[in-house]
């Protein structure tokens, strides 16, 4: 445990009160129910809405399978984190697992750093487009929009965690909903499917390739149930809820983004679908329903997303401030709501200094990578702290394989996306 010594974490101090108190912790409000919200709202955002198309360009009829693979390639990660979590429940997520599973402060502060900033900036560009789609119903200027958007969000994840992932809830409930009224009006599609089933099952090396291909993409769809981790000083029974949080959140997920890859490759040809700029407002409208339904949607799902990843990073940044790694600031916890209230300035500050400075552009690749990284050092953490002795009573534990095969997995994807540049680098 000597590697574990290189730091002491800080005493939290209450906000506007200068003198040390014993720690104030964050208030435990979260149960099963809202945290599965919090994750569906993590994991199911505008990205579906937009990435069903591409899939569906690259693998045709077998869309829905890449859904699937994608879902299982997910799968031993999210067994990982449900694990980490449930061994070492506190705020900061995939920091506090890597300081957990190596001792480095640096590569600590680093991970941690590279969260918070594909969090800030993921959620600045999801403003930035959610004043795009604003402007489709009304009119208002640009850095007035931004500033109003960041503003609320802020305020919203500054109020308290409950009421925070109450607003993510309802606001992911909108987001889900948009998925169901889809493949309800798809249903005739659904009923066929058995019928079909021989379309669309891949037969040659070329369709295998092209279903890889494609899964790999479906794989950035299911990113966001590691967000969950961040608030685990906010939920009831954390060991206990968190993991199964986790596993319920990628279940669902798997679920509705398989249904709606079979409805729409079923309503509208692939290659049509794939060059769709909103491929699930045409499937809706094929399908005879709403298509404008979907644009109000995708501005929830945006809204919703940006909250979160403010209320992700302000945590990260509070865990890191209270291990000793940031400054004591920032660890500094809000006496009456109980959120680590200048942490959450401080994201608010900066994505909405990023929103107002950069253009919109397509970050997710980007933003990917960093979590593909951070996916690698979390499993190959544990497969270090699992060396070291059993997990505690009441923590449940996973085979070191499901550790050993997402490592595995996530070093492969981020070598195949480095040999893809590479060779768009020497075209």
């Amino acid at each position: 445990m000597a590697e574990h010594a290189r730091y002491r974490p800080r005493v939290s101090r209450e906000a506007g009160d200068g003198a040390t108190a014993s720690r104030l912790k964050l208030r435990r409000t979260l149960t099963l129910p809202w945290l599965v919200l919090y994750g569906l709202g993590t994991t199911i955002g505008a990205g579906i809405y937009a990435l069903t198309g591409i899939v569906a360009g690259r693998a045709g009829l077998h869309a829905p399978l890449c859904f699937l693979l994608a879902s299982l390639v997910a799968l031993f990660t999210a067994l990982s984190f449900a694990e980490l979590a449930a061994r070492f429940p506190r705020a900061g997520g995939e920091a506090v697992f890597v300081q957990e599973g190596f001792g480095w402060v640096g590569l600590t502060r680093a991970v941690g750093l590279l969260v918070v900033a594909a969090g800030l900036i993921s959620a600045a560009t999801v403003s930035v487009a959610f004043v795009g789609y604003l402007a489709e119903f009304v009119q208002v200027p640009r850095i007035l929009a931004i500033a109003s958007v960041v503003l609320v969000i802020g305020a919203v994840a500054s109020w308290g965690v409950r009421e925070s992932v109450v607003a993510a809830g309802l606001m992911t409930l909108v987001e889900v909903g948009g998925l169901c009224v889809i493949i309800g009006f798809g249903g005739e599609r659904l009923l066929e499917f058995p019928a079909r089933l021989g379309e669309w099952v891949p037969l040659g090396p070329s369709d295998w390739q092209a279903v890889a291909s494609a899964a790999i993409l479906a794989f950035y769809a299911f990113l966001g149930f590691e967000d969950m981790v961040n608030v685990a000083e906010e939920v009831r029974d954390v060991r206990r809820v968190m993991p199964l949080a986790i596993l319920i959140t990628l279940g669902i997920t798997a679920l509705l983004y398989v249904l709606v890859a079979v409805v729409a490759v079923a309503t509208v040809p692939p290659a049509e679908l794939g060059a769709a700029e909103a491929p699930l407002s045409l499937v809706l409208e094929r399908s005879g329903g709403p298509a404008a339904l979907m644009g109000v949607i995708a501005l929830f799902a945006l809204l919703n997303g940006a909250l979160i990843q403010v209320i992700k990073a302000a945590r990260v940044l509070f865990g890191l401030a209270r291990e000793g790694i940031l400054p004591e600031r920032l660890g500094r916890i809000h006496a009456r709501t109980r959120t680590p209230v200048f942490a959450t300035l401080f994201a608010t500050f900066v994505v909405a200094l990023l929103a107002l400075s950069l253009p919109l552009a397509t970050l997710a690749q980007a933003t990917a990578n960093v979590t593909l990284v951070t996916f690698a050092l979390a499993n190959f953490a544990l497969l270090r702290v699992k060396r070291r002795g059993p997990a505690p009573s009441g923590v449940p534990s996973v085979p070191m394989w499901v550790p050993a095969i997402g490592l595995a997995l996530n070093v492969a994807l981020i070598g195949f996306q480095l040999a893809n540049r590479l060779t768009r680098f020497g075209a």
